[in-house]
């Protein structure tokens, strides 16, 4: 699928984009509140500042994608991989991360406040200045 038809199709109204083959697609800064990409194949993909709060990506493949500035606030990431992903000052706020494999991500400033990390793989991710305030981490532990 292409980037501009996935833009298209979303302000036509639709939201469901399971199993979707975005990879290395720019999206960029756009606006994709409440998409249900499930499944869905965002390898290497640009998605720098875009906005997907509430956003569904359970077992999405972000494997290396550019995320930095991003709004994933609410957003349900379980089981999504985020190998080496760049999720610097992104706003992951109440992210449900549970199992998740976020191993490489670069994690720098951003916001995890009472998201769920339960399970999750944090192998090697840089977590300098994350806010993890009320996180439950990958141990069960709540991050005071």
């Amino acid at each position: 699928m292409e980037a501009d038809h996935l833009l298209r199709q979303y302000a036509e109204g639709r939201r469901d984009f399971s199993l979707a083959q975005l990879s290395q697609s720019f999206l960029s800064g756009t606006i994709l509140r409440q998409i249900d990409l499930n499944d869905a194949d965002l390898t290497n993909a640009i998605l720098n500042g875009t906005d997907l709060n509430g956003a569904s990506l359970k077992c999405a493949n972000l494997s290396g994608a550019d995320l930095s500035g991003a709004n994933l606030s609410g957003a349900t990431l379980i089981e999504a991989k985020l190998i080496g992903a760049v999720l610097c000052g992104a706003n992951l706020n109440g992210a449900d991360l549970v199992n998740a494999d976020l191993s490489k991500a670069n994690l720098r400033g951003a916001k995890l406040r009472g998201a769920e990390l339960w399970g999750a793989n944090l192998v090697d991710a840089d977590l300098t200045g994350t806010d993890l305030s009320g996180a439950t981490m990958p141990d069960g532990t709540i991050h005071p």
